[in-house]
């Protein structure tokens, strides 16, 4: 699949530049299945991951062994219909009939959901599709600042960032100028230079959630697993 070019995310970089603090995550993880699905239920009511290198290999529609045991437990906590993709290839125009939507969820077993704006845009379409009002009860879990993470920030969702999950030959088919803007997107806010160090300390506050120093939302022993 072909993706388009992403004018949302070039439009909103101009939010970006005048509040920096939305391409800081509440959280940060390696992968999901280093998230505390049952502390974060107690401040969100849903989830909606991005797919490429969050929950699979770029372009393909297998769970990847890294995110299986998270993906199992965000469902069981939650529920089957309270956890969906928001993808900006599957389930939007580039991905004709949804036929690769139709797919992902056959071998998922979760919902991808249909969108024509991608992400950072997209809002309406989440919250239609979980029938829900308060954005701050989603929580966004993805491995693009620009995108998902800007995207939860804009609207007051909880942002999970996550690191790609495949690097080398196993990464092959991403996207290539997605790849190069998600190294200099992750250069910016995690190398140790002044600015990333001020980023860190700079992230929107959370609705409901108190933050980590007060509420963990990681699972420090899920490498083991």
């Amino acid at each position: 699949m072909v993706q388009s070019i992403n004018a949302k995310a070039l439009f909103t970089l101009a939010s970006v530049l005048r509040r920096p603090s939305l391409l800081v995550p509440h959280v940060n993880v390696s992968n999901v299945s280093e998230v505390n699905y049952s502390s974060l239920k107690n401040y969100v009511d849903a989830i909606v991951f991005d797919k490429d290198n969050t929950l699979t290999a770029p372009y393909e529609n297998q769970i990847h062994h890294d995110a299986s045991a998270g993906l199992q437990s965000a469902i069981e906590i939650f529920g089957e219909d309270r956890v969906a993709i928001l993808s900006n290839s599957a389930g939007t125009l580039d991905d004709p009939e949804y036929a690769d939507a139709i797919e992902i969820e056959r071998t998922l077993g979760i919902k991808v959901i249909r969108h024509n704006e991608k992400k950072p845009g997209g809002l309406d379409a989440v919250l239609s599709h979980f029938e829900m009002t308060d954005p701050c009860r989603i929580c966004v879990v993805g491995d693009r600042l620009l995108t998902d993470i800007v995207f939860g920030n804009l609207y007051g969702m909880l942002s999970v960032h996550t690191l790609p999950l495949c690097k080398g030959e196993d990464n092959k088919k991403d996207n290539k100028i997605a790849g190069t803007v998600r190294s200099v997107e992750n250069s910016i806010l995690y190398s140790n230079w002044f600015g990333g160090r001020w980023l860190r300390k700079s992230n929107c506050l959370h609705k409901y959630w108190p933050g980590e120093g007060t509420i963990s939302l990681t699972n420090l022993d899920s490498n083991s697993s």
